[in-house]
C-alpha cells in the first residue's frame, strides 16, 4: 500500500513559492497541451489533467488543449460493427469512417473536456479544427482514405478565444475547399497550430516517459535534447518505432516558430505542473539550441 505523505501548511507555503519564477515566466505566455492516450482514458487522470490546466489558466497562462480521441473511435467503431484498420499507427479512414471520427472528436471527446474545464472552475470554449477553417488539409494518401495533411491553418479562432479569456479546446479534424472532413494527426496539428501561435511551449502527453536512451529502462530518460541532438539520436536508432513521429512533431513545432516542446508521461498524476513548475520538469524538453 502506498503510503499517504501529509504536508504541513508551512510546506505547502514553500512549494508555492518556489514555483512563482515559473508562474512569472509563464504568465501572459501561450502553452499548448497535446492530450491524449491513457490520460484521457482514465478518469482520475483526466480529471488531473484538467485540475492542472485550471490552475494556470487562473494564473494568467494563456493554454491551448489540443486532443484526439483514438480509443473512443475505435470503441464507436466497433459497437457499430465496424473493425478499426491501422497502416504504419494511422487509421484508414473512409467515408464512413471519417463521420465517426467527426462525431466522436468534435461531439463528445469534446464537450465532455469542456465540461470537465468549467467543472473545475476555468472558462473553455470548444471548436473543431473545422470552424473558422481552423484547419485546412488534403488527402495525405488515397490508401489511408480522408487521413489529412495539412496544408494551412488559420490561429485567428484560437486567438479571439484567448483574447476573451477562454481556454480552447480543439480537436483535431479537419477539411478542405469542397467541403471534404480529413482525419488529422494530433501531434501534427497541435505542432501547426502551436507554430502558428507562436507558443512558448508545446507539452505533448504520451505514454511513456519521454525520450529513453535504452527504451526498456526508465531510469535512462534523456531530459533535454536540442534538434541536432535529437537527429543524431535518429541515426543512432536510439529514437526509434512510435517515438519517431513525436519527435519529428517536436523538430516541426520548433521550427514553426514554438520556444521549446516537452515529451512527457500523461500517466503521471499533475506531470504538466511539475513539467512547467519545477526544476526537475517530468519528460523530454526538445530545445532549438
Amino acid at each position: 500500500m502506498n503510503e499517504v505523505i501529509q504536508f504541513t501548511n508551512a510546506q505547502r507555503a514553500q512549494v508555492l513559492t518556489q514555483a512563482l519564477p515559473y508562474i512569472r515566466q509563464y504568465t501572459g505566455q501561450v502553452v499548448f497541451v497535446k492530450y491524449g492516450g491513457n490520460a484521457m482514458v482514465s478518469p482520475e487522470l483526466r480529471e488531473q489533467v484538467m485540475e492542472d490546466l485550471v490552475l494556470l489558466w487562473l494564473v494568467g497562462v494563456k493554454v491551448v488543449l489540443v486532443h484526439g480521441g483514438g480509443p473512443e473511435i475505435s470503441d464507436l467503431m466497433n459497437r457499430l460493427g465496424k473493425a478499426p484498420r491501422f497502416v504504419n499507427g494511422l487509421r484508414v479512414t473512409d467515408k464512413e469512417t471519417v463521420d465517426i471520427v467527426q462525431m466522436v472528436l468534435a461531439g463528445k471527446v469534446n464537450k465532455t473536456l469542456v465540461n470537465l474545464l468549467e467543472m473545475k472552475g476555468g472558462k473553455a470554449m470548444g471548436i473543431s479544427g473545422m470552424d473558422g477553417r481552423l484547419i485546412e488539409a488534403e488527402m495525405k494518401d488515397p490508401a489511408l482514405g480522408y487521413v489529412g495533411r495539412i496544408t494551412k491553418v488559420n490561429a485567428e479562432p484560437i486567438r479571439d478565444l484567448l483574447e476573451k479569456g477562454y481556454i480552447p479546446v480543439v480537436s483535431t479534424v479537419g477539411c478542405d475547399g469542397e467541403g471534404n472532413v480529413y482525419n488529422i494527426n494530433g501531434d501534427t496539428a497541435a505542432a501547426f497550430l502551436a507554430g502558428a501561435m507562436g507558443a512558448k511551449r508545446l507539452i505533448m502527453m504520451t505514454d511513456i516517459a519521454g525520450v529513453l536512451r535504452d527504451k526498456n529502462d526508465p531510469s535512462t530518460l534523456i531530459s533535454r535534447l536540442t534538434v541536432d541532438e535529437a537527429v543524431a539520436l535518429f541515426k543512432e536508432e536510439v529514437i526509434a518505432g512510435g517515438m519517431i513521429p513525436k519527435v519529428e512533431c517536436c523538430v516541426d513545432a520548433l521550427n514553426h516558430g514554438v520556444g521549446s516542446v516537452s515529451i512527457m508521461d500523461g500517466r503521471v498524476p499533475h506531470s504538466i505542473l511539475m513539467e512547467l513548475l519545477t526544476d526537475e520538469g517530468a519528460g523530454t524538453m526538445v530545445t532549438r539550441d
